[in-house]
């Protein structure tokens, strides 16, 4: 069964229900081998974090946010899968419905609210994964903790996940938890580095080994925002940068169906937008911070746009709700023509 016979059916169900229907179904295929969108994994070697990557397409955080599908979405030919994102406790996330398509705008918006299973039960997924690829985490705070206290659920979580992920993601981007995009400004991005930085560099000291720690900001900021961002992450010796997460942006949307929805606007309305703040960050940059791009990439060249824009590698996630999982070969195939290019 072709992803293009799967999709009205899917587009026929509830948005949230379509996921989780899709992730099963994707499982089942995985076991039986029986369904015919699995691919085996492109290869596009990639060095980036100071890691080996296949392919530089990976899967953006959200899908699998408790660790469940790992071998499932792994089949598919990403090249890294990211999980989460996970809070230190359980959590249901906000009310439903939450999650809501934009079909002539091939764009998605969400305010799903980090529900999640807590990370020990992320952590239990992990142990019985057999994927032997690159595994991001990504860790966030629970809606619960104030946000001037948001530091002790990343270390939580920092400390829990340290030794089962091939990098962390620290997440505070995300539009759809009160006051998290405030630790992306001033003083409190400062506190928040210098507290989770210290515990990363005790972590790698008691494990003896060095796992990459990246930064998920929003595209819902100004040059000066970046500009300040960006000396952060060089200061602190961050090893990435993952630009960017959804927008509160509704422009193009504004007359659509659900476009007046609160949450995160995900998909084609967002990739000029997310592009436009990679290219920023990579001029301020200046190529000492590797940049991870998504948002928006629903073909080929919209992933090569990201490369030329500054990014090192990408990641898909909305662009495979309209375009199916024939989408990762397609950016893989459009990365290895704009490289070979390139030289």
């Amino acid at each position: 069964m072709s992803y293009a016979l799967l999709r009205p059916f899917l587009f026929g169900i509830e948005p949230e229900q379509a996921h989780d229907t899709t992730l099963k179904l994707l499982e089942k295929a995985h076991k039986s081998h029986s369904l015919g969108f699995v691919y085996s994994r492109q290869s596009l070697p990639t060095q980036c974090m100071g890691l080996h990557f296949d392919n530089p397409v990976g899967l953006a955080a959200g899908l699998d946010k408790n660790g469940e599908y790992i071998d499932a979405l792994a089949a598919l030919g990403f090249g890294f899968i990211e999980i989460g994102t996970v809070t230190p406790k359980p959590q249901a996330g906000n009310d439903k419905p939450r999650m809501f398509r934009l079909k002539d705008a091939r764009a998605i918006i969400n305010r799903m609210g980090f529900n999640n299973e807590g990370v020990d039960n992320l952590i239990a997924n992990v142990k019985r994964a057999k994927y032997q690829g690159n595994l991001g985490i990504n860790i966030g705070k629970n809606a619960v903790t104030p946000v001037e206290n948001a530091a002790e659920d990343y270390v939580y979580c920092l400390e829990r996940v340290y030794p089962y992920a091939s990098y962390i993601t620290v997440n505070i981007s995300s539009p759809n938890t009160k006051n998290l995009r405030n630790l992306q400004s001033g003083s409190a991005l400062t506190e928040l580095l210098d507290t989770i930085k210290n515990t990363h560099t005790r972590l790698a000291t008691d494990y003896g080994f060095y796992v990459p720690m990246v930064l998920k900001v929003a595209p819902d900021l100004d040059d000066t925002q970046i500009e300040y961002i960006a000396q952060q992450l060089i200061d602190f010796d961050i090893d990435g940068l993952i630009a960017t997460n959804t927008t509160l942006s509704r422009v193009g949307v504004e007359d659509l169906p659900h476009g007046d929805e609160a949450g995160g606007l995900s998909g084609r309305p967002v990739s000029h937008m997310s592009t436009q703040v990679l290219s920023q960050f990579a001029r301020h940059l200046q190529g000492q911070v590797p940049i991870i791009g998504v948002g928006g990439i629903d073909s080929g060249d919209k992933a090569v746009q990201k490369l030329q824009a500054g990014a090192s590698m990408v990641q898909l996630y909305s662009g495979m709700v309209y375009q199916g999982p024939r989408l990762i070969q397609e950016c893989v195939e459009a990365i290895a023509g704009f490289w070979d290019l390139q030289g």
